[in-house]
């Protein structure tokens, strides 16, 4: 291993995340590239702090470049979120995939990433679907079926990204070799730990807590830049967030719904009713709730909604840099994509480029919006680097 590649969000960027490159850095990487979510996120919302804020906590805990994973590839099933991240990785050059996991096997999780690949999965996954079972469900009992303990596997969630990573590796042959680490301190989603001495915390415990009580949890020059965001009203409103939703979608007509990504089985019909008569997310999430549809694919379908993310997507046509070492940059130069600090100039690469760069920008001039201070539109393509 000589350059890793992590895929993440950062929101918030914690101990843990800092312990991870640490680790890669430890295993022998010499740079660390991070491929990060931008302008949205994938539990279907806006991240709750700025790219350049989470982007300056990553350089300082020892990243050495940071790439968007543009919005539409952001907010998306961990399949989408993965292909995207680990095509713009290897397109980069990195050598290494880093990533954790439960069971932190990666010859393990590259073999059911290899068998979920395989059309002898595809009976047995239709039979347990026709029972109402979720995808999720089905694919795991599926697949322990023909391989005894990956349905283990494919119930924890970072066991499950992980193993997605490994199925896109495959698929796009990519040159990354697998790197799995233990989760350390807490399970993904759940609440405070400690892992030698370090206060741990999930990403998710720390979003339900008022930012000053973050500090135990994260490092302390993230500490500093969190109290700064807060200060300066660049925290997400959760307020605001919900009534532009709201106002998106009652816009709309009901025709539009049905060319939005992730709609099927008239999906779209039970949307535009939920739409007409929900008062808030919680209650359109509600009346959108079926057995057949967890609700972290509806939260993820309502923002694609709402931004009107279409069903069909190139896969990753650019290389956006938000953040980097100058030491790092010459690395630029060997990327097999369009790679560079301007968006402005990287969506003027091709047609696919073009489309994607819109679609983001969209994003993130709504992310703006659901600030606590208002910021102006334009951010993706005006916002500068941040270059240490």
């Amino acid at each position: 291993m000589e350059f890793a590649g992590i895929i993440t969000e950062y929101d918030p960027f914690h101990n843990g995340h800092a312990a991870q490159i640490a680790a890669a850095k430890a295993a022998g990487a010499a740079c660390v590239a991070v491929c990060m979510s931008s302008g949205a996120v994938q539990r279907g919302g806006v991240p709750i702090l700025p790219e350049s804020v989470r982007v300056r906590a990553a350089l300082d805990a020892g990243a050495d470049l940071v790439l968007a994973l543009p919005a539409p590839y952001a907010c998306a099933t961990a399949e989408q979120f993965a292909t995207a991240g680990v095509r713009l990785l290897a397109a980069l050059g990195c050598d290494t995939l880093v990533f954790g996991a439960e069971d932190p096997d990666a010859d393990r999780l590259m073999q059911v990433a290899a068998l979920l690949a395989q059309p002898d999965l595809d009976a047995p996954l239709r039979e347990r679907l026709a029972t109402g079972m979720t995808y999720a469900a089905a694919r795991a009992e599926a697949a322990d079926a023909l391989l005894p303990g990956a349905g283990a596997l494919l119930r924890t969630p970072n066991n499950i990204l992980g193993i997605e990573y490994c199925k896109a590796i495959l698929a796009q042959h990519a040159a990354l070799t697998p790197l799995a680490l233990p989760r350390l301190g807490v399970a993904h989603g759940g609440g405070a730990g400690e892992h030698g001495g370090v206060p741990m915390a999930s990403a998710s415990y720390l979003r339900c807590l008022p930012v000053e009580d973050w500090e135990p949890y994260v490092p302390l020059r993230a500490a500093a830049l969190y109290t700064k965001a807060a200060a300066s009203g660049l925290l997400a409103d959760a307020d605001k967030f919900e009534v532009a939703v709201l106002a998106l979608l009652r816009a709309r007509p009901e025709a539009a719904f049905a060319a939005v990504r992730g709609v099927s089985e008239g999906l779209e019909h039970r949307l535009a009713a939920a739409v007409r008569e929900a008062d808030s997310l919680d209650d359109l999430y509600t009346r959108l709730k079926t057995k057949r549809y967890p609700h972290a694919r509806l939260r993820r379908l309502v923002l694609d909604a709402a931004l009107g993310i279409p069903a069909a997507l190139p896969a990753p046509p650019y290389i956006q840099i938000l953040g980097a070492r100058k030491t790092a940059l010459p690395r630029l130069k060997q990327a097999m994509l369009p790679a560079g600090t301007s968006l402005a100039d990287l969506a003027r690469s091709g047609a696919d480029a073009a489309k994607i760069s819109e679609l983001h920008s969209k994003a993130v001039d709504f992310s703006a919006l659901c600030r606590a201070k208002t910021q102006p539109m334009g951010l993706a393509f005006t916002t500068k680097p941040v270059v240490i």
